[in-house]
């Protein structure tokens, strides 16, 4: 088997992706934008060959790359990033090489547009926020006054994470909105009020999942960029049931085939009419790739598995081969922003304190840092409440305790 993995640098942690692939068997090419040297040595050594193209986003470079190695290596059997910014160039890449293991370019706007999921969570019988194609200023005045009011959300109809996202409270910020806004299409959101949770999940080519995780996420990502608060977040050691159900269906209406997933809802902390009552899911938006960061260790940790391999034994087998452990606790991440803030307790104290939980201590690449913060802890908790002491610990800022 030949699969072509794009950027396989980036993030960090995809190395274990090119490894568990290379441990089954599968001749692993690698095509990225840094020099070859610069790989740390585990891709290295998971890796058939690396081509490196001076720019991923000049797809004729990409196109050559992949012609090299089918010429090479035979026809490419598959062709993946699990990056969300790389996509669309995924299914270009199969739809002009015919390869027939992921979707195709007819295809990716209902995984990448915001506007297109919605039909397709309403097949699934799950509610979703009621949404307005930014157009005029008239217009969208009319949708808020007809859907509850302020605030709304306004965000790009195609975006990665909260960038160029915004949260309205009133018609003089609609207008500044309008005024400064970026030129690509847009949607104005009804607010709904409650908690991220994410349905992670691998999923065989029936749509059928092998692995099935949740994570509880920070009410709004667009709140950590904007106000520069610190990022905290945690996978837990089940999921619920409500959850479980809903997440099952999305994955038929999208019809996800041998994929990593990562699919966002709110659980509402306020009813709201026509969507729900507190404590009720309702879909936000899907990525047809693994949870962010370093998320997907998380869920190792959390679960005492490995995803990697589960995700490797998808691509040869279709099926799970790694057995569940039985062993499932709560991961949590906590994010400092060093470069920014002084903290109320040392690196040294954290480790004093939490050492034998912790499960990782990274120094994050730059362009994460708005998100995640220039420096992070993972840990091993055995209870949601040893989990907010844990972060309150990390995240407690000087002269804010």
């Amino acid at each position: 088997m030949n699969f072509i993995f794009i950027s396989p640098q980036f993030p960090r942690t995809y190395w274990q992706f090119c490894d568990r692939l290379r441990r089954n068997g599968v001749n692993v090419l690698g095509i990225g934008d840094s020099p070859y040297d610069s790989l740390e040595q585990p891709l290295k050594n998971a890796l058939t060959e690396y081509y490196r193209v001076d720019s991923l986003e000049d797809y004729s470079q990409v196109y050559r790359a992949v012609a090299y190695f089918a010429f090479h290596y035979g026809k490419p059997d598959w062709v993946e990033s699990n990056n969300e910014y790389w996509l669309e160039q995924d299914a270009r890449l199969r739809t002009d090489f015919n390869i027939t293991t992921g979707i195709q370019s007819d295809e990716i706007g209902n995984w990448k547009h915001k506007s297109s999921m919605k039909k397709f969570y309403k097949k699934a019988g799950i509610p979703t926020a009621r949404c307005h194609k930014v157009s005029t200023l008239k217009a969208a005045r009319t949708f808020i006054a007809e859907n509850g009011g302020f605030p709304v959300i306004a965000k790009p109809d195609v975006g990665v994470g909260a960038a160029n996202t915004w949260k309205l409270e009133n018609d003089a910020e609609l207008t500044e909105f309008f005024n400064n806004k970026p030129e690509v299409p847009y949607l104005i959101e009804e607010f709904v009020e409650g908690n991220i949770f994410s349905y992670d999940a691998i999923v065989n080519s029936h749509s059928e999942p092998l692995f099935e995780s949740m994570t509880s996420w920070p009410p709004s990502i667009a709140d950590i960029v904007n106000k520069d608060l610190d990022l905290k977040y945690f996978t837990g050691p089940t999921i619920p049931e409500s959850l479980r159900k809903l997440g099952r269906a999305a994955l038929k209406a999208f019809n996800v085939r041998s994929r990593f997933v990562h699919l966002e809802f709110f659980r509402m902390s306020k009813a709201r009419e026509g969507l729900g009552e507190v404590g009720d899911f309702v879909g936000l938006e899907v990525n047809m790739r693994p949870a962010g960061g370093y998320t997907p260790d998380m869920m190792d940790y959390a679960h005492s598995t490995d995803v990697y391999q589960i995700w490797a034994d998808m691509v040869t087998t279709d099926h799970r081969i790694l057995p569940d452990s039985g062993d499932h606790h709560w991961c949590v991440y906590a994010g400092r922003k060093e470069y920014l803030f002084s903290y109320e307790h040392s690196h040294e104290e954290i480790m004093a304190k939490y050492g034998d939980r912790i499960v990782m201590y990274e120094h994050m690449p730059e362009v994460t840092w708005a998100t995640m913060g220039n420096v992070s802890y993972t840990a091993h908790a055995y209870s949601e409440e040893e989990a907010y002491a844990f972060i309150k610990f990390v995240q407690t800022r000087k002269g804010m305790a």
